[in-house]
Protein backbone atom coordinates (compact mmCIF):
# COMPACT_ATOMS: atom_id res chain seq x y z
CA UNK A 1 0.00 0.00 0.00
CA UNK A 2 2.33 2.59 1.01
CA UNK A 3 0.45 5.81 0.56
CA UNK A 4 -2.46 7.69 2.69
CA UNK A 5 -5.70 7.81 0.94
CA UNK A 6 -7.28 11.00 2.64
CA UNK A 7 -3.73 12.82 3.04
CA UNK A 8 -1.80 15.09 1.10
CA UNK A 9 1.39 17.21 1.31
CA UNK A 10 -0.67 20.33 2.21
CA UNK A 11 -4.42 19.12 3.41
CA UNK A 12 -6.27 15.98 4.47
CA UNK A 13 -9.69 14.91 4.53
CA UNK A 14 -11.76 14.35 7.73
CA UNK A 15 -15.30 13.16 8.46
CA UNK A 16 -17.76 16.12 9.25
CA UNK A 17 -18.85 16.83 12.65
CA UNK A 18 -21.59 19.04 11.40
CA UNK A 19 -21.56 20.82 15.28
CA UNK A 20 -17.99 21.81 14.25
CA UNK A 21 -18.03 23.11 10.63
CA UNK A 22 -22.08 24.57 10.67
CA UNK A 23 -20.49 28.08 12.51
CA UNK A 24 -17.63 28.03 9.88
CA UNK A 25 -20.09 27.58 6.96
CA UNK A 26 -22.40 30.27 8.75
CA UNK A 27 -19.04 32.47 8.49
CA UNK A 28 -18.27 31.34 4.57
CA UNK A 29 -21.93 32.05 4.02
CA UNK A 30 -21.69 35.84 4.67
CA UNK A 31 -19.31 36.44 2.07
CA UNK A 32 -21.18 37.12 -1.24
CA UNK A 33 -18.27 36.32 -3.39
CA UNK A 34 -17.58 32.83 -1.72
CA UNK A 35 -21.35 32.26 -2.35
CA UNK A 36 -21.17 33.10 -5.73
CA UNK A 37 -18.83 30.88 -6.76
CA UNK A 38 -19.65 28.02 -5.06
CA UNK A 39 -23.89 28.09 -5.96
CA UNK A 40 -26.26 29.30 -8.63
CA UNK A 41 -29.02 30.10 -6.04
CA UNK A 42 -29.07 33.81 -4.51
CA UNK A 43 -27.22 34.26 -1.84
CA UNK A 44 -29.38 33.92 1.41
CA UNK A 45 -27.80 34.18 5.07
CA UNK A 46 -28.60 30.96 7.12
CA UNK A 47 -28.13 30.81 10.95
CA UNK A 48 -25.81 27.59 12.36
CA UNK A 49 -28.78 25.45 13.37
CA UNK A 50 -29.98 26.38 9.62
CA UNK A 51 -26.18 24.71 7.85
CA UNK A 52 -26.47 21.93 10.52
CA UNK A 53 -29.54 20.64 9.19
CA UNK A 54 -28.43 21.32 5.54
CA UNK A 55 -25.29 19.68 6.64
CA UNK A 56 -27.06 16.53 8.28
CA UNK A 57 -29.28 16.31 5.46
CA UNK A 58 -26.63 16.76 2.37
CA UNK A 59 -24.23 13.94 4.36
CA UNK A 60 -26.79 11.66 4.81
CA UNK A 61 -25.32 8.64 2.85
CA UNK A 62 -23.03 10.64 1.07
CA UNK A 63 -19.46 10.97 1.21
CA UNK A 64 -18.56 14.61 2.62
CA UNK A 65 -15.14 15.62 4.18
CA UNK A 66 -14.21 18.63 6.04
CA UNK A 67 -10.95 19.98 3.95
CA UNK A 68 -7.85 20.31 7.21
CA UNK A 69 -4.51 21.83 6.38
CA UNK A 70 -1.69 19.56 7.64
CA UNK A 71 0.13 22.33 9.80
CA UNK A 72 -2.25 23.11 12.10
CA UNK A 73 -5.41 20.87 10.88
CA UNK A 74 -7.32 23.98 10.39
CA UNK A 75 -10.79 23.64 8.76
CA UNK A 76 -10.32 25.57 5.63
CA UNK A 77 -13.22 24.10 3.31
CA UNK A 78 -15.73 20.78 2.49
CA UNK A 79 -15.76 18.72 -0.58
CA UNK A 80 -17.99 15.56 -1.21
CA UNK A 81 -19.34 13.38 -3.67
CA UNK A 82 -23.08 13.63 -4.79
CA UNK A 83 -25.62 12.17 -6.43
CA UNK A 84 -23.86 8.87 -7.14
CA UNK A 85 -25.02 6.36 -9.62
CA UNK A 86 -23.46 2.92 -8.55
CA UNK A 87 -24.95 0.79 -11.97
CA UNK A 88 -22.75 3.58 -13.92
CA UNK A 89 -20.06 4.39 -11.80
CA UNK A 90 -20.25 8.03 -11.29
CA UNK A 91 -20.81 10.47 -9.24
CA UNK A 92 -20.73 14.50 -9.17
CA UNK A 93 -17.76 16.07 -7.06
CA UNK A 94 -18.40 19.77 -5.12
CA UNK A 95 -15.75 21.88 -3.53
CA UNK A 96 -15.92 24.95 -1.57
CA UNK A 97 -12.40 26.76 0.60
CA UNK A 98 -13.78 29.28 2.80
CA UNK A 99 -10.81 30.53 3.90
CA UNK A 100 -9.62 33.26 1.73
CA UNK A 101 -6.32 33.15 2.63
CA UNK A 102 -6.36 29.70 1.14
CA UNK A 103 -7.41 30.33 -2.39
CA UNK A 104 -5.24 29.81 -5.35
CA UNK A 105 -2.31 28.57 -3.15
CA UNK A 106 -3.00 24.84 -4.11
CA UNK A 107 -5.21 23.45 -1.41
CA UNK A 108 -8.41 23.35 -2.95
CA UNK A 109 -6.42 21.83 -6.04
CA UNK A 110 -4.70 18.72 -3.51
CA UNK A 111 -8.02 18.21 -1.70
CA UNK A 112 -9.52 17.41 -4.98
CA UNK A 113 -6.73 15.13 -5.81
CA UNK A 114 -7.30 12.90 -2.59
CA UNK A 115 -11.29 12.69 -3.15
CA UNK A 116 -10.69 11.58 -6.34
CA UNK A 117 -8.06 9.22 -5.50
CA UNK A 118 -10.97 7.89 -3.14
CA UNK A 119 -13.57 7.70 -5.83
CA UNK A 120 -11.41 5.68 -7.91
CA UNK A 121 -9.49 3.53 -5.36
CA UNK A 122 -11.73 3.22 -2.91
CA UNK A 123 -15.65 3.42 -4.44
CA UNK A 124 -14.01 2.05 -7.75
CA UNK A 125 -15.82 4.79 -9.39
CA UNK A 126 -15.73 4.93 -13.21
CA UNK A 127 -16.47 8.54 -13.91
CA UNK A 128 -16.22 12.42 -11.64
CA UNK A 129 -18.34 15.04 -13.07
CA UNK A 130 -18.72 19.12 -11.47
CA UNK A 131 -19.90 22.08 -12.66
CA UNK A 132 -18.27 25.27 -12.43
CA UNK A 133 -19.36 29.09 -13.15
CA UNK A 134 -17.28 30.40 -16.71
CA UNK A 135 -16.55 33.57 -14.44
CA UNK A 136 -14.42 31.29 -11.87
CA UNK A 137 -11.66 30.73 -13.64
CA UNK A 138 -9.86 29.64 -11.18
CA UNK A 139 -11.49 26.79 -10.01
CA UNK A 140 -11.39 26.09 -13.86
CA UNK A 141 -7.36 26.27 -13.66
CA UNK A 142 -7.90 23.96 -10.37
CA UNK A 143 -9.81 21.09 -11.67
CA UNK A 144 -7.52 21.11 -15.19
CA UNK A 145 -4.44 20.79 -12.81
CA UNK A 146 -6.20 17.86 -10.92
CA UNK A 147 -7.37 15.88 -14.24
CA UNK A 148 -10.68 17.41 -15.01
CA UNK A 149 -11.59 17.87 -19.10
CA UNK A 150 -14.22 20.36 -20.26
CA UNK A 151 -17.00 18.52 -21.29
CA UNK A 152 -19.28 20.94 -22.72
CA UNK A 153 -21.11 24.07 -21.59
CA UNK A 154 -24.58 25.43 -20.45
CA UNK A 155 -24.88 28.75 -22.29
CA UNK A 156 -25.59 31.51 -20.84
CA UNK A 157 -27.21 29.32 -17.75
CA UNK A 158 -26.13 31.57 -14.74
CA UNK A 159 -27.18 35.00 -14.33
CA UNK A 160 -25.03 37.54 -12.26
CA UNK A 161 -24.75 40.82 -11.52
CA UNK A 162 -26.64 41.69 -14.66
CA UNK A 163 -24.96 39.40 -16.93
CA UNK A 164 -25.19 36.17 -18.49
CA UNK A 165 -22.21 33.24 -17.68
CA UNK A 166 -22.48 29.75 -19.20
CA UNK A 167 -21.93 26.49 -16.54
CA UNK A 168 -18.96 25.25 -17.65
CA UNK A 169 -19.55 21.48 -17.37
CA UNK A 170 -15.64 18.95 -17.03
CA UNK A 171 -15.36 15.39 -16.00
CA UNK A 172 -12.59 12.45 -15.29
CA UNK A 173 -12.68 9.23 -16.35
CA UNK A 174 -10.64 7.05 -14.37
CA UNK A 175 -8.74 5.52 -16.97
CA UNK A 176 -7.71 9.38 -17.78
CA UNK A 177 -6.78 9.83 -13.82
CA UNK A 178 -4.65 6.55 -14.07
CA UNK A 179 -2.66 7.22 -16.79
CA UNK A 180 -2.05 10.76 -14.78
CA UNK A 181 -1.14 8.55 -11.71
CA UNK A 182 1.77 7.19 -13.26
CA UNK A 183 3.55 10.44 -13.53
CA UNK A 184 1.56 12.39 -10.75
CA UNK A 185 2.46 16.48 -10.21
CA UNK A 186 3.34 15.82 -7.17
CA UNK A 187 3.28 12.83 -5.06
CA UNK A 188 1.11 11.94 -1.77
CA UNK A 189 2.44 12.18 1.87
CA UNK A 190 3.73 8.56 2.93
CA UNK A 191 2.99 6.70 5.88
Amino acid sequence: MGYSLLRGQLVHLTACDTQEIAPLMERWGRDSEYVRLLDDEPCQLLSSRQWQKWLEDITSGKEFFVIRVNENDQIIGTIGLYERKWNHGNTFVGIGVGEREYWGRGYGTEAMRLVLQFAFQELNLHRVSLSVFAYNERAIRSYEKAGFRIEGRLRQGIHRVNQRWDEVVMGILRSEWETAQKDPPEKLEMF
